[in-house]
């Protein structure tokens, strides 16, 4: 990507001035779609203009989202400039890129990646409880804005947004192409499962073809191999938002591995339980199953109870 000084050589236009994630991510975007474009910020756009320029996130064109009648999705959130672009160009993007399952690969990398900096460049900002600041990725998109007094030339720190924003589109499509490929594997899975566990043969993106399959309703605990040895036990969630647990391990067991938690639980093998008593680990599959059937045999969560009833 070339920031060009005349708009006569430009081919890409967008605004100057504060930088937000928005823009950023439309030029990263274009620049992995066309390769090499040359783009040109300004505050405001000419009436008149070669109509083979693309102007976005300025001008009140069909890229832009700052005039009334701007595009929303069927859930309420408005389209930013970059949800826009996807909904325009993104088949063409995996179409080039030679993705199978187009259109589950576009609604997902739109659900789990465009949808949520559309609605923080739009305003929507939800509200999190916590003792310290949460950073959005359009707040971590601010930080290349030149900082007070720093003498940042800002082209260069355009430059540098924009390459990051890249690889963070990159390393997205991979993570969805993963998580789209694996759906068929979970699917397959949950037609085998047994004491309200899902069994995988390896690990693989499950949370969100599990939350979402009402066939996975009852589904407590998922176990797969782990990349550190052995089988790793997790709990499942209530649903995407909710993280209360549908069960739990017993209280007693949190916070202790190998040999006090051996002790504890009365079970050979049981190597390790988060102090949250999400994640419990073992030597062997079928020590995770005995784990399960004891973990059930405890009373379900009190939250998870008023929840469910």
């Amino acid at each position: 990507m070339e920031l060009v000084k005349n708009i006569e050589e430009a081919k890409f236009i967008t605004h100057s001035g504060t930088m937000h994630a928005d823009e950023i991510f439309s030029t990263a975007f274009f620049d992995l779609l066309y390769g090499n474009i040359k783009v040109y910020r300004t505050p405001s756009i000419p009436t008149e203009l070669d109509k083979d320029v693309l102007v976005y996130d300025i001008g009140r064109k069909e890229f832009d989202h700052h005039q009334e009648d701007a595009a929303i999705r069927e859930n309420g959130i408005k389209y930013c400039s970059f949800g826009l672009i996807w909904k325009h160009f993104g088949r063409e993007f995996l179409k080039k890129r030679n993705v199978e399952n187009i259109e589950d690969v576009f609604t997902y990398f739109d659900k789990d990646f465009i949808e949520a900096i559309d609605a923080d460049d739009n305003g929507v900002f939800p509200k999190i409880e916590a003792p310290y600041k949460v950073k959005t990725l359009s707040d971590i998109f601010k930080l290349f804005n030149p900082g007070y007094k720093s003498n940042q030339d800002v082209s260069i720190q355009f430059q540098k947004a924009v390459s990051f924003a890249k690889v963070l589109i990159e390393e997205e499509l991979l993570s969805v192409i993963g998580k789209v490929t694996a759906k068929a594997e979970v699917l397959l899975a949950l037609e085998k499962k047994e004491n309200h566990t899902l069994f995988l043969a390896e690990y693989m993106p499950y949370e969100q073809t599990l939350l979402s399959e009402e066939s996975a309703n009852d589904i407590y605990f998922v176990v797969y191999p782990s990349n550190r040895g052995g089988y790793g036990i997790k709990t499942v969630p209530l649903t995407q938002e909710d993280h209360t647990k549908r069960w739990d391990f017993p209280e007693e067991w949190a916070g202790l591995e190998n040999k006090q938690l051996e002790e504890i639980s009365g079970i050979k093998g049981l190597t390790f339980c988060h102090a949250t008593r999400f994640l419990a680990c073992c030597d062997t599959l079928e020590t995770a199953k005995i784990i399960i059937s004891k973990a059930l045999e405890t009373s379900k969560p009190e939250e998870t109870l008023a929840k469910t009833e």
